[in-house]
């Protein structure tokens, strides 16, 4: 069995200040400031014992997510990057990797994403969420919609055009005009992407223990079909629930764990995937940032190790690839999980008879438009047969990261 894709994840787990609805691995910055110092030097380490594990092969994305990684300079970043592409260069004549960089508008200096451009980042994504004033306080958001806009210019003006904009609806006490209205802002800024998902009340949060109001579940559907109808109209095609695209546009980093590919995971509570020796082994570093730079040994620094059981591996796959809206061939399933396809031929005829998959000429399965609306659903169809299954699995992050798809 051949080994898929390899991408590269690395975790910056520090914000300015943390945002009630947010559920990811980050941290408010230490009175003393980000160490970035330390923690660089802790991250190379554990990319050069990583990168061991994986036998030279290249990398086809790299992602920095958080937690808040433009709060780390432009040569921090530039210094990560040099060493993964000594340690995983690839083979020559490979085109070059997609870059990306998660970016909050509040945390941006004038004039940065140019030094960010020169240490190798070719793809921002900006944490924009909303341009409503309220929306944006109710979120605990740090920036104002100005300075999203300036943001946007500054990285026009730094020559990178291939950008991100996060954006969520069902915000507290939103309506229907307002979710169109924060679409109409965004897709004034021309973004070559756009990531439009729902607010929801994750465990461990601040707003699941206090929530919020927030419209119902008629009027958040009501916002989703308005605002995919609006985004289609201003020709982003939508590739996944919750990402739109211009042509070509696509986040190959994302589409990568969509697709089954592997990833290396490092920083503080990042999670890796690596297919070796016909098994699928994941990983996961330590989510305390001090315990993960205390640790004196790189071994040290990962929390867990598991070999994915085969009774597994359809659920894991299904959880990425029904996702896409295209779905995925048959042949993607077989060569990512050295399983053949008569292996979930029997549930997949199950949620065909349910509407909530469709069968395609070229060997495809794709949800349907009711299998989008009702993904947990038929993605548990694929959970395997035995007991506690689905405890700590049916709500693994798709992406298995620490950030959202962006």
């Amino acid at each position: 069995m051949a080994p898929p894709p390899l991408a590269l994840y690395v975790h910056l787990p520090w914000c300015v200040r943390k945002c009630p609805y947010c559920d990811f691995n980050s941290h408010q910055v230490p009175a003393a400031g980000v160490p970035e110092g330390e923690y660089l030097r802790v991250v190379l380490e554990d990319l050069e014992y990583a990168a061991a594990q994986c036998e030279g092969r290249g990398l086809v994305s790299v992602f920095f997510g958080g937690g808040t990684p433009s709060l780390f300079t432009p040569e921090s970043i530039a210094r990560i990057l040099s060493r993964a592409r000594e340690l995983l260069p690839g083979a020559s004549g490979q085109p070059a990797p997609e870059v990306s960089l998660e970016a909050n508008p509040g945390t941006i200096e004038h004039g940065a994403f140019a030094g960010y451009r020169s240490a190798g980042i070719n793809r921002v994504s900006l944490g924009a969420q909303s341009f409503n004033a309220r929306q944006l306080a109710a979120l605990g958001r740090i920036h104002a919609a100005a300075e999203t806009r300036a943001a946007v210019a500054e990285l026009r003006a730094a020559g990178i055009e291939n950008f991100n904009l996060d954006l969520m609806y069902a915000l507290p006490e939103q309506s229907v005009e307002e979710a169109l209205a924060d679409v109409e802002e965004a897709l004034a800024l021309g973004p070559a992407h756009l990531s439009h998902y729902q607010l929801t009340l994750e465990p461990g949060t601040v707003f699941h223990r206090r929530p919020p109001p927030l419209p119902g579940e008629d009027s958040s559907f009501e916002m989703q079909e308005a605002c995919q109808a609006r985004i289609a109209a201003a020709g982003y095609a939508q590739y996944e629930v919750s990402a739109y695209a211009r042509p070509g546009r696509e986040c190959a980093h994302n589409l990568n764990y969509w697709q089954f590919g592997d990833y290396i995971g490092i920083g503080a509570g990042a999670h890796g995937k690596i297919t070796r020796n016909g098994r699928i082994v994941r990983s996961a570093r330590h989510r305390s940032p001090a315990r993960y730079m205390s640790a004196t040994q790189p071994a040290e620094r990962v929390a867990e190790v598991r070999v994915v059981a085969d009774d597994e591996i359809p659920f894991e796959f299904c959880l990425n690839a029904l996702r896409l809206v295209d779905g995925f061939e048959t042949a993607l399933f077989e060569s990512t999980t050295g399983l053949a396809a008569q292996s979930i031929e029997a549930i997949c005829a199950t949620a065909e008879g349910r509407g909530l998959l469709q069968r395609g000429v070229d060997a495809r399965w794709a949800p349907t438009p009711l299998g989008r609306r009702f993904l947990n659903d038929l993605q548990a169809l694929f959970l395997p047969d035995r007991p506690h299954a689905a405890a700590g699995r049916a709500a693994t992050d798709c992406t298995g990261v620490a950030t959202p798809a962006a």
